[in-house]
């Protein structure tokens, strides 16, 4: 990372396909309507910062610090947030599209995750306890070896969750969603 240091700036309506993104710290920016795709934010550190109805499809996260961003309505889809830097990891989410994104490993505990597509989403030895997944819709989202203590799963649909390969202690679902807790036995519910 270069020396680059940006303070309480917004960034409106920059498409960083065309006009190259400056690497470096930023800090309580806002990026409204953005366009990331596939650029490098490698080793970026973004603190308070928040982005809106942005995309960032495809970016590269290696050793970039994500420390209390919020993202609104941005397509995420295919990031690897296994990548970023795991010290002070902390991400919330709303109405975003996470489809294929990637989040193996990473501690995230109290993550909100708010009407959001986590279709196919990797969540594999990820430690989530305490998170919430309001009106999320977790079509073939991959959980396994991971932590959904205290998770709260009430109003998300159509994930599939094996209690045997989970911790799902205190975890909260809703009755619609039994079913999703035992895919596995492949059992009619009526």
């Amino acid at each position: 990372m270069n020396g680059n240091y940006t303070l309480e700036k917004e960034f409106e309506k920059i498409d960083f396909t065309q006009t190259p993104f400056v690497q470096g710290v930023y800090e309580e920016c806002i990026f409204r309507n953005c366009v990331f795709t596939a650029v490098e934010l490698s080793r970026c550190n973004f603190t308070d910062c928040f982005f809106e109805n942005c995309n960032l499809s495809l970016g590269k996260l290696i050793q970039t610090t994500l420390n209390n961003v919020t993202f609104k309505d941005c397509k995420l889809m295919g990031l690897h947030f296994e990548d970023c830097n795991e010290h002070l990891f902390r991400v919330r989410f709303e109405q975003c599209n996470l489809e294929l994104s990637s989040f193996f490993q990473r501690k995230m505990k109290e993550t909100h995750f708010i009407h959001c597509s986590c279709k196919e989403m990797d969540l594999t030895n990820a430690n989530l306890s305490g998170s919430v997944f309001t009106n999320c819709d977790l079509d073939r989202a991959i959980f396994e070896n991971s932590n959904l203590g205290k998770v709260d799963f009430s109003t998300a649909i159509n994930y599939s969750i094996d209690p045997e390969k989970n911790m799902i202690k205190k975890a909260k679902f809703g009755v619609a969603g039994i079913e999703g807790l035992l895919d596995k036995y492949d059992i009619e519910i009526v």
